[in-house]
């Protein structure tokens, strides 16, 4: 769809002139659109995601302190996917139906042992790092299974390290 080709930027990597009009959206509720000449009034909910700390941001005087203020009214903190193993299933089954699709092939199935690979890393790359991983996977898989070829190999070693420091 064009809503998933469309690049996402997180609130912490927006440029100090889009910052100020994102501002003014949330707080008078106005836009004007790129060429418009009218003011169009809005009312928007806003869900504003970032893997930046903005105080620290604001503090280095790269986010303006105004729209910190007015986002950081309910933050919701989302820990590292190494801490939250047990989304990693219903994500990788995400991230297969979309990567199949994209290629136009029929939808890949993940073995056990792929799943426990999968869960037993420890994500340093977070759920990007998971994606590109199953977007790779995807593409060099051969037959009817997700086979993670030679993440398989560093995956499987990372898991190993784990298990042993756990004992």
């Amino acid at each position: 769809t064009a809503a998933e080709s469309e690049l996402a930027l997180g609130v912490g990597e927006l440029p100090l002139e889009l910052q100020a009009k994102l501002l003014r959206v949330i707080q008078d509720g106005e836009l004007e659109r790129v060429g418009g000449t009218t003011t169009l009034q809005t009312d928007v909910r806003l869900v504003a995601a970032t893997n930046r700390r903005l105080d620290e941001e604001v503090k280095a005087g790269r986010f303006r302190e105004d729209l910190w203020y007015r986002l950081n009214v309910f933050p919701i903190t989302m820990p590292p996917l190494r801490q939250r193993r047990e989304d990693i299933p219903p994500l990788v089954q995400h991230f297969v139906e979309k990567h199949c699709r994209r290629v136009g092939r029929p939808v890949l199935q993940v073995s056990q042992g792929t799943m426990r690979d999968l869960q037993a890393h420890g994500w340093p790359g977070n759920v990007r790092e998971l994606e590109a991983v199953v977007e790779r996977a995807v593409i060099t898989s051969t037959g009817p299974a997700l086979r993670i070829g030679d993440e398989r190999h560093r995956l499987g070693e990372e898991a190993a390290t784990a298990s042993a420091s756990c004992t």
